[in-house]
């Protein structure tokens, strides 16, 4: 099927033609027969690399010539850069929508493709955001992440209220791996494009002592070392590939990559350049690390790097320098990188209460999908490890040749039920319980027929919650949120954090900042860090030391919870005492990611609290604004005139301070020669550019969440 023939922009069809795309794979094909361009909701579940992205791209082009307005959706915010990068300078006009929970973002409906996370789309229906009633066509990528314990609710309840709120709208959902998509797709009223094609032939096999076992060949490969996965990967390179090498843990991913890289021994330029860039950004031994792999050719991916890390290596890798990457299985959940081999090494996870566990086919399935660089490998090939002969026959049975788990709903689980019914009802899409009830009917979790009396008893439970906690009132059938309740619906936390966060704060006559944290490590929202043996020594010391200054009582035989909001709280306190991020990472055994993803959680729990604290603690409003600014920048109180002038981070900030210069008033004073020599003469002329109409007070909090990558 030509794309030159399709229903879709001249201008698409021939940029597609210069990147020598000019007709349909198999799969693209009947996506069109099936209704693609006729309004049809469509389920596509075909392989990874087969063109999934692609069909949505023309389905949303085809909208707008049409007046219509398209959302994107994916579970990642990563992916949503990736895709918006994507989808732009194709002529239309692409907005992209990953930021803060309280916004209307209304900007975003000049834009024709609106490309967002599902939580963010999820925030924007909580605060009515008006452009949303006109999407006329909405795409929901890894849709089987509905089955995901933390964020697979979300998905599914999106999908329904914008069902609801827009019953004309085109659904396309893409998923590489769903067990019953007919399920699925029945929910979506949807045609279901199944195949199993692929532009690059998949092999997955077993290696076992000298080859790779498939189920009609044997391919040998040559043992260079002792390492089999070491030599799985030389053996690809040799002949000109590139190699994704899947561990159970961070550990593995990094002391692989150095394994690999001895291995490999590859140098060059170019290879130089890109560990030059790692190492001058590198605050830790893990930086270090990765800049000495990635000088040889191999490199490991994990959220513990730091945000400019991670794309750096994938930069490489995508160019063809980085040979190999060793990773954890994020990388799978969406990134475009695909290699020649994929080597699956550890199918075998810790789970907390089970131990050492399977993983599931449908984890496996994920990045076996990555092998195969359409249009660069003449083959993939997925690869997994046998330690005896009886094992090979058994990994065939559990991973090669099983079907993907089936996709199920998560959304009568009361701790997540207890969030979206307070939306249901804090934006009107349901007034009475049997609206409520009604609403639910229309769930992935109703369709699957799933037990209607047990959901009834979730919901009942969950009022009752609700209205206990004075979020709602409940007139006879007629539920209407209070001001708490529809305060906590927009500010996009869980009704039982904002409980714990109020009930504390009206307590509470004195604010101290490590009792303020340790409250939000303590509620359901904010992920919290492991706790090792050897932290207990340095938790207990400081309860000695400083159980005065928490808002949460001490239980007496404190759990591994209360543990580990503590050592969360601590790492938190650090940041905002201007502790290294070096020394950070070390005494907490972190790596840069995860700070910026604890910094990020817990900011937004201050700016909730903030809200909550006007609303009933008013005394505790202004500490509590001053430590949104102080956790946003990593700052302490000191430097908060400072931090208002744009282009000074913590970093330039404590420099003028040291310096004497401790306030915009002092700014003015210095002039910009004084403030050239601390600061250097560029930024000195960008800040002095600013103070005109700057008043030497400390500010409110901006809008814009900032990143470590902007602390300089």
């Amino acid at each position: 099927m030509e794309i030159a023939d399709l229903p879709v922009p001249p201008d698409l069809a021939a940029g597609y033609a210069r990147r020598g795309i000019t007709e349909l794979y198999p799969p693209q094909a009947a996506c069109v027969e099936a209704g693609l361009f006729s309004g049809k909701n469509l389920l596509v579940a075909i392989p990874t690399a087969s063109g999934k992205t692609l069909v949505a791209e023309m389905a949303m082009h085809h909208q707008v010539a049409r007046g219509g307005k398209c959302l994107y959706i994916v579970p990642l915010r990563a992916l949503a850069s990736e895709k918006f990068e994507e989808f732009s300078g194709k002529g239309l006009r692409v907005g992209i929508a990953t930021g803060d929970f309280d916004r209307r973002d209304e900007y975003l409906g000049r834009n024709d493709i609106i490309v967002a996370t599902s939580e963010k789309v999820d925030s924007l229906l909580r605060n009515r955001t008006p452009w949303l009633a006109e999407i006329s066509l909405l795409v929901v990528d890894e849709v089987h992440l509905i089955d995901d314990p933390s964020r697979g609710a979300t998905v599914e309840m999106v999908i329904a209220k914008l069902r609801h709120k827009n019953p004309g709208m085109q659904i396309i959902a893409l998923s590489a791996t769903i067990g019953n998509p007919a399920d699925l797709a029945g929910w979506l009223d949807a045609e279901l494009v199944e195949s199993e094609w692929r532009p690059v032939d998949l092999r997955e096999g077993v290696f076992f002592e000298d080859g790779i076992r498939f189920a009609d060949s044997v391919r040998e490969v040559e043992r260079k070392s002792k390492y089999e996965d070491l030599d799985l990967v030389l053996d690809t390179v040799t002949e000109g590939g590139q190699c994704l090498v899947f561990v159970s843990s961070r550990k593995n991913a990094e002391a692989f990559a150095k394994r690999a890289a001895s291995g490999l021994k590859i140098a060059n330029p170019i290879l130089a350049g890109y560990a030059d860039k790692i190492r001058s950004s590198a605050s830790t031994d893990m930086g270090k690390i990765l800049a000495a792999c990635v000088a040889q050719g191999a490199a490991f991916h994990h959220a513990g790097l730091s945000r400019e890390e991670r794309q750096l290596v994938e930069a490489g890798f995508r160019e063809g320098q980085i040979k190999v990457i060793s990773s954890t299985p994020t990388l799978a959940a969406g990134l475009n990188l695909p290699a020649r081999r994929v080597i699956v090494r550890d199918y075998l996870r810790f789970n907390a209460g089970e131990g050492m566990m399977p993983i599931p086919v449908r984890e496996y399935r994920q990045m076996a999908g990555r092998a195969g660089r359409p249009r660069l490998d003449p083959y993939g090939e997925a690869v997994l490890i046998a330690k005896s002969e009886e094992m090979v026959d058994e990994l065939f049975d559990y991973y090669i040749e099983a079907m993907a788990e089936d996709v199920r709903s998560r959304c009568a689980e009361e701790a997540v039920l207890c969030t979206h019914i307070l939306s249901l009802i804090a934006t009107g899409f349901a007034r009475e319980r049997g609206e409520v009830l009604g609403f639910m009917d229309g769930t992935f979790y109703a369709h699957q027929g799933e037990s209607p009396r047990a959901l009834k008893r979730a919901v009942d439970r969950v009022l009752e919650f609700l209205r206990e906690a004075e979020m709602i009132t409940e007139v006879g059938e007629w539920l209407e949120a209070t001001e708490y309740g529809s305060l906590v619906s927009r500010l996009y936390i869980d009704p039982r954090s904002a409980e714990v966060i109020v009930n504390a704060m009206t307590r509470q006559k004195e604010y101290t900042d490590i009792g303020f944290l340790h409250l939000l490590c303590a509620t359901p929202d904010m992920p919290t860090l492991f706790v090792r043996k050897n932290d207990m020594y340095a938790l207990d010391r400081f309860l000695a030391d400083h159980r005065d200054e928490l808002w949460m009582e001490i239980p007496w035989d404190a759990d591994e919870g209360f543990d580990r909001s503590l050592k969360t709280a601590l790492l938190l306190a650090d940041w905002g005492d201007e502790v290294g991020e070096d020394v950070i990472c070390e005494r907490y055994s972190v790596g840069p990611g995860d700070v910026y993803g604890m910094v990020e959680s817990v900011a937004w729990l201050v700016h909730a609290s903030r809200h909550l604290a006007g609303l009933f603690a008013p005394h505790l409003k202004a500490p509590i604004e001053e430590m949104e600014l102080r956790t946003k920048h990593g700052i302490k109180k000191e430097l908060l005139p400072l931090i208002r002038i744009r282009g000074i981070g913590r970093v330039r900030a404590r420099r003028l301070f040291n310096n004497g210069i401790d306030s915009i008033e002092a700014l003015r004073e210095a002039g910009p020669e004084k403030v050239g020599k601390v600061l250097g003469q560029g930024i000195a002329a960008q800040v002095f550019e600013q103070l005109d109409g700057v008043r030497d007070e400390i500010g409110g909090v901006g809008e814009e969440q900032s990143t470590l990558s902007r602390f300089g």
